[in-house]
């Protein structure tokens, strides 16, 4: 007979599991023999480069967020951190200021740069140690929207991220106005910390009812996804953390922020959920969304009334605004509590929609991001796959438990490939949650063609993503859930010939 704790560990196995249950969120990634790597070599920009350069201080503060006073960590004294704002082929020397009681890192999330400044403590780097500092040099190589974050535990939900916008010198710009949205889940200073919620998520076993994860039958292949649009899509539970409130760009629904305009004029918007444990459904009152971006990468433009919008995703859109008050709402999936996320749009006089206010357009078909389809420019190039690796994500919800091809990180086989090769990653969500799947270093195509860094990947589906192993150097690949990734769900892509 097969017992219940056999069929949730399921691939896992028994030993890898036990050694799950031992591994720290407090010493970078779960269960990685960490390397030394002593201070960076500086480099320098090349002849004729633009030289970008900041500072980015991560400190203990209070933030004020719709009357709730709470104590968290921040880049300088606001959520999120400052901007961060270069041109395709521009030089970055960035310098984190740690003064938390803590070590941490910054990762420069779905940016191709270097290794060394990827910002993976035991991977990449050693951890800032508090009171230090740590420069980050790098070129940043392609247009789009990102955003920066800590890659030690789980800092990023706590107030440690901060949008970063690649400007492309090539585009035409034919807007008039651009709009930064960065949406949160937020937990820390209520009563809790994140670490102390995954130390419970831990030893609660999750808390739920558990979620077995597969036993080898076939993943759903990624077209029966179905259309552009879908309602509700097949994600099963999407995560694990109770929220009690939800934030666009630092502020609750009860004191918004207010993104201002005219009527008639066209609004680039850049949406990135910087949120640890939550998927978003986004939708602006009285309006419609042109899609032109997807992680950073135009996209055919696309119509919705609506858009999905992962953990660790990026979508650019377009809008003709319309004369009023208008709410820009992100809807929490599968959350039953804690409300939504919203920010007021202002163009005139107006009504102020209450905080829990749901606009039509979210009863409408919603659009799944990852379903656009790329604009020719921005496919891959033709080019015959040379090496195949598999990626099989599993795990439990009781005991909380999650890894990758068998086991958590530190003790799963790296996945390799040569410098040169198209690569392509056979994965399979073999658990019934939704995951969004992360590479660092790369982009990747789904077989839309459809470029992108982040993914998310519905229970039970399978997803060919071929990426080229251009970028030499040890990356991380994980789910972008927070929680998921320290209690397990990572591994090393490699090159061989390194």
């Amino acid at each position: 007979m097969i017992s219940r704790r056999s069929v949730l560990l399921g691939g896992l196995g028994a030993a890898a599991a036990a050694g799950l249950s031992g591994c720290s969120a407090h010493s970078g990634p779960t269960g990685h023999a960490s390397r030394t790597f002593g201070s960076p070599t500086p480099i320098s920009a090349s002849p004729g480069q633009k030289v970008v350069t900041k500072t980015l201080t991560a400190k203990p503060v209070t933030l004020d967020l719709g009357g709730r006073e709470v104590s968290t960590w921040a880049y300088a004294d606001a959520a999120p951190g400052p901007l961060v704002r270069a041109t395709a082929g521009d030089f970055l020397r960035v310098t984190l200021d740690n003064q938390l009681p803590a070590e941490t890192t910054i990762h420069w999330h779905g940016i191709r740069l270097r290794n060394a400044a990827d910002g993976v403590p035991g991977l990449t780097q050693d951890p800032v140690k508090s009171g230090s500092q740590f420069v980050y040099e790098f070129t940043a190589p392609d247009p789009g929207t990102y955003f920066f974050h800590p890659h030690v535990g789980v800092q990023l939900d706590r107030a440690l991220y901060g949008p970063m916008i690649i400007d492309d010198p090539a585009e035409p710009g034919d807007y008039d106005l651009e709009w930064v949205v960065v949406l949160d889940d937020w937990i820390d200073g209520t009563g809790t910390t994140p670490d102390e919620v995954l130390k419970k998520l831990i030893s609660d076993g999750g808390g739920g009812s558990g979620h077995a994860m597969g036993d080898g039958m076939e993943g759903m292949d990624h077209d029966s996804m179905g259309g552009m649009s879908m309602g509700p899509p097949p994600w099963g539970d999407a995560g694990d953390v109770t929220y009690p409130l939800f934030l666009i760009n630092g502020k609750a629904p009860t004191d918004p922020d207010v993104l201002r305009g005219k009527p008639g004029q066209r609004v680039r918007l850049r949406i990135i959920n910087a949120a640890a444990d939550t998927i978003f459904a986004v939708a602006l009152g009285g309006h419609r969304f042109t899609m032109t971006h997807a992680d950073g990468y135009p996209v055919q433009p696309a119509d919705a009334a609506a858009f999905y919008i992962g953990m660790g995703e990026r979508y650019d859109a377009v809008v003709t605004l319309s004369e009023g008050v208008f709410p820009l709402v992100a809807r929490p999936f599968g959350k039953e509590s804690g409300g939504q996320a919203m920010a007021l749009v202002r163009t005139g006089s107006g009504q102020v929609p209450p905080p829990d206010h749901e606009p039509g357009e979210l009863g409408a078909a919603i659009l799944v991001g990852s379903l656009l389809q790329p604009s020719e420019g921005a496919k891959l190039p033709a080019k015959e796959v040379e090496a195949s690796v598999d990626l099989r994500l599993q795990g439990s919800m009781k005991p909380y438990r999650w890894g990758i091809n068998g086991a958590p990180y530190g003790h799963n086989e790296p996945l390799s490939v040569n410098a040169g090769q198209r690569l392509r990653i056979e994965a399979v969500n073999m658990s019934m949650m939704t995951h969004p799947l992360h590479i660092h270093g790369h982009t990747f195509a789904v077989p839309s063609g459809l470029r992108k860094d982040t993914v998310l990947m519905a229970p039970m589906q399978s997803l060919a993503i071929d990426l080229d192993a251009d970028n030499v150097g040890d990356w991380m690949v994980h789910c972008h859930n927070s929680y998921h990734a320290e209690a397990g769900m990572m591994i090393d892509l490699t090159y061989a010939d390194a």
